[in-house]
């Protein structure tokens, strides 16, 4: 509780001196959460490590939008920001988080509803050690990947720019199987915030959105995914894997594409978990001269927001030589476009809760 009334005196005090300069923070917010809840046990593997309640803070800085670009129109002008969270995750094996997201603020019920999404990068203070540290099967590594989904009622500007918030916060953390044990956790977190509008003196003026049909013909798309990867045989070794994927795309709006393609994977992970399961376990009936590669077909969905778009793909292995886990599989992302039809991308390749891989991509819509 000393830290909730720290970062209290910490954020009325930087509001009144960035406030100074008010015109280099001109249509921008900061804010500050602190927040309480429970680890989720969604697994009978890390049950030893849901104990105490973690908590932390949220400080972010928020920038507005108001209509003068087409997107910001499309999605009830939001806003674009960054975080910094600290969460102390109540277990000594599990350590304390330090992460910078990314996220958007997304306003409904006439903009007293907030929900923000971010992805993010996080260190981590005690990740798995086979001899200091051997309970932690959630995190194989001291960096992970997380996703934070943010729902609060909000109310700004309550008295000369300051306001409140307060709702519920869902953490994701993970390493996308970078490195072993990568079993993960998500946190469900209660929060209560306060909020800074430096431009709370000026009146508000939002371009309105015009009504207009959208649509693009049939594009086909070329793409090239690679990254490292860990078996679930922890101690094995981080294996390079490769990813070829050829997919069509519809547009039918400015927001949202459907995808349906092939993709083909060949993973250096899967090559030595073949070989050592036709070693060590004779019980699988692994002869050693199963192939790794495989061939799926996959359908999807992709959200554009401006030049980032947020993608789901949902797959099956027609070519499945290997038993790995399932034939369907899942592809979570997101994407960047870049000039001239390039585009890059991150993705979490998994198979119902458990992920696979982690990616980078780069590909190019023709």
């Amino acid at each position: 509780m000393r830290s909730f009334w720290l970062l209290f005196l910490l954020f009325i005090s930087s509001s009144k001196i960035i406030a100074q300069e008010n015109s280099t923070f001109k249509n921008s917010e900061i804010s500050t959460h602190y927040f309480y809840g429970y680890n989720l046990p969604h697994s009978n593997e890390i049950g030893h490590l849901i104990t105490g309640k973690p908590h932390g803070f949220v400080f972010s800085w928020n920038k507005k939008t108001f209509g003068k670009e087409e997107w910001s129109r499309r999605f009830n002008y939001p806003d674009q920001g960054i975080s910094f969270i600290h969460q102390d995750m109540a277990n000594s094996n599990l350590g304390e988080m330090y992460g910078i997201y990314g996220h958007m603020n997304f306003y409904f019920f006439n903009r007293h509803l907030l929900f923000r999404v971010g992805e993010g990068v996080v260190f981590n203070t005690n990740p798995y050690h086979r001899e200091k540290n051997f309970r932690n099967n959630a995190y194989g590594s001291r960096f992970l990947f997380s996703t934070a989904m943010l729902l609060n009622f909000s109310k700004k500007n309550i008295y000369k720019g300051f306001g409140v918030e307060a709702g519920a916060l869902l953490v994701h953390y993970s390493n996308g199987n970078v490195k072993s044990p990568n079993t993960s956790t998500n946190s469900l977190l209660f929060n209560i915030g306060l909020t800074y509008n430096f431009d709370y003196d000026q009146p508000v003026e939002y371009i309105q959105k015009e009504k207009t049909k959208y649509s693009e013909p049939l594009h086909y798309n070329f793409v090239v995914r690679t990254g490292i990867n860990e078996g679930e045989v922890v101690g094995m070794g981080q294996k390079p894997f490769l990813n070829l994927a050829v997919y069509a795309d519809k547009r039918f709006t400015r927001s949202s594409t459907v995808q349906f393609g092939t993709e083909v994977f060949f993973s250096g992970m899967l090559k030595e978990l073949i070989k050592i399961q036709s070693i060590s376990y004779p019980e699988k009936n692994v002869t050693g001269e199963e192939s790794s590669t495989r061939v799926g077909l996959f359908g999807g969905y992709q959200l554009s927001i401006n030049k980032i778009s947020v993608f789901t793909n949902l797959g099956y292995y027609v070519y499945y030589p290997f038993n790995f886990r399932s034939r369907s599989y899942v592809r979570l992302g997101i994407q960047r476009e870049l000039p001239h039809n390039f585009f890059v991308n991150f993705s979490v390749h998994a198979h119902a809760a458990n992920a696979e891989s982690a990616a980078i991509s780069f590909g190019y819509r023709l």
